[in-house]
C-alpha cells in the first residue's frame, strides 16, 4: 500500500506565506503524477495542483501565479508553496498520486487556515 502524509498546514494570515509537504512511501521511480487538491466547508473537491514524471505543471485557474508545486525524488517528497494567501484559499489540503500501475492514492488532508 503506497502512503503519502501531508505535513506544513496550519493558520496563516491573508497576504502570507504556506509550504505544504507531501512524503510519498514509493519512489519516484513508480510515480506518474503527484498533486494536491482541496476542499473547502461546503464545497467539493478541487484540483489545485499537479506535477508529472517530466516536470510538467497544471494549476487550477484560482491559485495559478500564487502557488508552485514542485517535487524533490530523492525525498520521494512533493511541495506546494502558497503565496499570496487568500481567505478562500482555506481548506484542507489532500496529497494525491497516480502510480504507473494506475492507481490512485491520497493523504489524509492538513488543514490551511487564512484568516483576515
Amino acid at each position: 500500500q503506497v502512503q503519502l502524509v501531508e505535513s506544513g498546514g496550519g493558520l496563516v494570515q491573508a497576504g502570507g506565506s504556506l509550504r505544504l509537504s507531501c512524503s510519498a512511501s514509493v519512489s519516484a521511480f513508480n510515480i506518474n503524477v503527484m498533486g494536491w487538491h482541496r476542499q473547502a466547508p461546503g464545497k467539493q473537491r478541487e484540483l489545485v495542483a499537479t506535477i508529472t514524471s517530466r516536470g510538467t505543471t497544471n494549476y487550477a485557474d484560482s491559485v495559478k501565479g500564487r502557488f508552485t508545486i514542485s517535487r524533490d525524488d530523492a525525498k520521494n517528497t512533493v511541495y506546494l508553496q502558497m503565496n499570496s494567501l487568500k481567505s478562500e484559499d482555506t481548506a484542507v489540503y489532500y496529497c494525491n498520486t497516480r502510480t504507473t500501475w494506475s492507481r490512485d492514492y491520497w493523504g489524509q488532508g492538513t488543514q490551511v487556515t487564512v484568516s483576515s
